[in-house]
């Protein structure tokens, strides 16, 4: 398996760059916003993912490992293969893609070249768990509060707020202390209105 690649970009492309390691060249495919990280560099590090197939050898190169790690969750899915993985890393960036997932959100997978509605639930369905346990344990990810957002909103449109107040509320109470939990949310964010 070859974790990573560090060296000289001899030729860079929104789909693929040619990296120089040490006197040999390799074909890296890369997403958009992989090809975004390292489009004013002449030199850099890409985590990849190798794919082994009956006619080719294809490595994937992601500029952080989030994204990494994210595709090699995508392509676990039923119907999404490695380029539809990459549309979707290129449509999307990690964190709202993983959001998307999270939330349930199929209309947002939708709307990404190639995925339908079958697909998008199928996403939706085998990933949401695993992808939401990855996003409670990084920092990365605003998709945690995204979360305990959406069940503070839930709970206080429940109570008869309206939406856009609500909103407003939740986000100003988030902004001055991250660490609530949901009681504690709402409770600070109907003192608010």
């Amino acid at each position: 398996m070859i974790s990573f690649l560090r060296g000289h970009f001899i030729e860079k492309t929104p789909t693929h760059v040619w990296l120089d390691v040490n006197g040999v060249g390799y074909e890296v495919h890369i997403s958009l916003n992989t090809f975004s990280k390292i489009q004013q560099k002449e030199e850099g590090l890409l985590y990849t993912v190798l794919l082994i197939r009956e006619d080719a050898h294809l490595l994937y190169g992601f500029g952080d490992l989030t994204e990494r790690d994210l595709f090699q969750q995508l392509i676990s899915v039923s119907g999404v293969g490695a380029s539809t993985a990459r549309v979707m890393l290129s449509f999307l960036k990690p964190e709202e893609l993983i959001q998307a997932i999270v939330q349930g959100n199929v209309r947002v997978l939708e709307s990404i070249k190639g995925i339908g509605k079958k697909t998008a639930e199928r996403l939706v369905l085998e990933l949401k768990d695993k992808l939401a346990k990855i996003a409670s344990h990084s920092n990365n990810f605003p998709l945690i509060n995204n979360s305990l957002q959406q069940d503070a909103l839930n709970a206080l449109t429940a109570l008869g707020i309206p939406k856009q107040a609500a909103t407003a509320a939740v986000e100003k109470t988030l902004k001055a202390n991250p660490e609530m939990g949901v009681e504690d949310l709402v409770k600070t964010a109907l003192r608010s209105l």
